[in-house]
């Protein structure tokens, strides 16, 4: 059947770029790596250091899932090659729509995993901290924050990242004027440095009596979470620490005492802060952590080489230098500045679909769609 010609040439197509894939993950050196892993986990004294052992146990269980996926996707081109065979000598109309479903699906996993091999930057494997800040505009800028902070969950959830609010600050009167979030999985900083910038919203007001056309802006930090292996050394005498009641979500818990905390580095006007546990404790040293993070960026921006790599595209955050414009009115549509990627389904975009315009910057290309 034509049908299922068509199908088995587009698999057979796949054999060579699927073994460059393999080269360009370095499939063959991380499976010796994971033997080599393997190998120290069952030594007698193992477990005498723990943070060390968790922290094998965690890259022996990323290397692991990277080679499962590949085999996964080499064994499902295959089974896929049968069943179009098998279909195909039985004249089996019915299951064209099954195999072509199954080509489909692993055409975006080739992909998925092609992109995986463009996050070769130095923090790209970390997990990401995600910093919304309302820009010029009131409430309707205000309103817009909420809406970015429920695009980027929604695309969290989309792709098994955990999410964690460490700071979140409620709007005058709709919306949230600044919130941090904590994303955690594989790649997270990888994905995400995509979304540094300053991001623009035209549409008709909700809260203009007017029915007026608004224009208004949000800026997006992106830094990667740091382990211990980076060592900044902060002087805590120039650190101011103030502590206040926790608000917004889940303060009806954690409000009672002044348990938040903010973190002002004097020196450089760097501002963090944490509201997400109930201790103070807790939340100062997640601050620190944060702290670390901007200030690390800081000095890093003193390398041009590195900062690229540290926070994605390097533009001002400042009003009008926005990197991508979301058009609900007068017409609808979603682009990226910097890339030439547009989609003209905003609502789409704002459930969090934005695997596109991270796709298009990865691929440094100029995609229009």
């Amino acid at each position: 059947m034509l049908e299922y010609d068509n199908i088995r040439l587009e698999l057979e197509g796949l054999e060579g770029p699927i073994d460059t894939l393999k080269d360009a993950l370095h499939i063959e050196h991380v499976m010796t790596q994971i033997s080599e892993l393997e190998s120290r986990t069952q030594e007698p004294d193992f477990w005498n250091d723990v943070e060390k052992a968790q922290h094998l146990q965690t890259k022996l269980k990323r290397l692991q899932k990277k080679v499962d996926s590949f085999m996964k996707l080499c064994s499902d081109r295959e089974d896929l090659l049968v069943m179009c065979e098998l279909c195909d000598e039985a004249e089996d109309a019915e299951s064209v729509t099954d195999v072509t479903s199954g080509l489909e699906k692993l055409k975006d996993e080739y992909e998925k995993m092609r992109l995986e091999t463009l996050l070769t930057g130095e923090y790209d494997k970390n997990n990401a901290i995600l910093t919304l800040h309302a820009g010029a505009g009131g409430t309707e800028a205000q309103d817009w924050v909420e809406m970015l902070y429920r695009m980027y969950t929604r695309w969290a959830e989309m792709h098994g990242f955990e999410i964690k609010e460490l700071d979140y600050l409620d709007g005058d009167e709709a919306g949230i004027k600044s919130c941090s979030l904590l994303f955690t999985g594989e790649n997270a900083y990888g994905f995400l440095r995509s979304e540094m910038g300053v991001h623009r919203l035209v549409r008709i007001s909700p809260f203009d009596a007017s029915g007026r056309r608004h224009t208004s802006f949000a800026s997006c930090e992106i830094m990667p979470e740091l382990d211990d292996t980076i060592d900044i050394k902060i002087d805590m005498t120039e650190v101011r620490v103030d502590t206040y009641r926790a608000t917004g979500k889940g303060g009806q818990h954690i409000n009672k005492t002044d348990s938040a905390v903010r973190l002002t580095h004097i020196p450089t006007g760097c501002v963090v802060a944490c509201q997400a546990e109930r201790s103070q404790v807790q939340n100062k040293e997640t601050a620190m952590s944060m702290l670390k993070a901007k200030l690390f960026a800081l000095a890093q921006a003193a390398q041009m080489e590195k900062i690229e790599d540290l926070k994605g595209n390097q533009m001002d955050i400042a009003w009008g230098s926005q990197i991508r414009s979301y058009v609900f009115c007068p017409y609808t549509l979603v682009k990226d500045h910097r890339t030439g990627f547009e989609v003209v389904d905003v609502d789409n975009v704002m459930d969090g679909n934005i695997d596109g315009f991270i796709n298009a910057f990865l691929s440094g290309m100029k995609i229009e769609k």
